[in-house]
């Protein structure tokens, strides 16, 4: 996984780019974020595991419903485990 999660960071899109622009070095209130970091069986684009916060940015592949229900699924277990998204 370690080496997907590499690979997730070095293709990033133009808009995860932007974001991280801001999040990087504790510039958003002071928080610690991590890009394409894993919990459990999942990597989310962005997470403050201090305050539990997930940012997702999610394409237009993302519409497919397969990938819809993945999506919940995952998103379903990420608040289970306490975290916001």
């Amino acid at each position: 996984m370690k080496s997907f999660q590499q690979q997730l960071r070095a293709n990033q899109t133009d808009a995860e780019k932007l974001l991280w622009y801001y999040l990087k070095n504790k510039q958003f209130l002071g928080l610690k974020f991590r890009r394409q970091a894993s919990i459990g069986n999942y990597i989310v684009d962005f997470v403050c595991f201090e305050r539990k916060i997930i940012i997702e940015l999610d394409g237009s592949q993302h519409n497919d419903n397969d990938i819809k229900l993945k999506d919940n699924d995952r998103s379903y277990w990420l608040s289970d485990q306490g975290f916001m998204i």
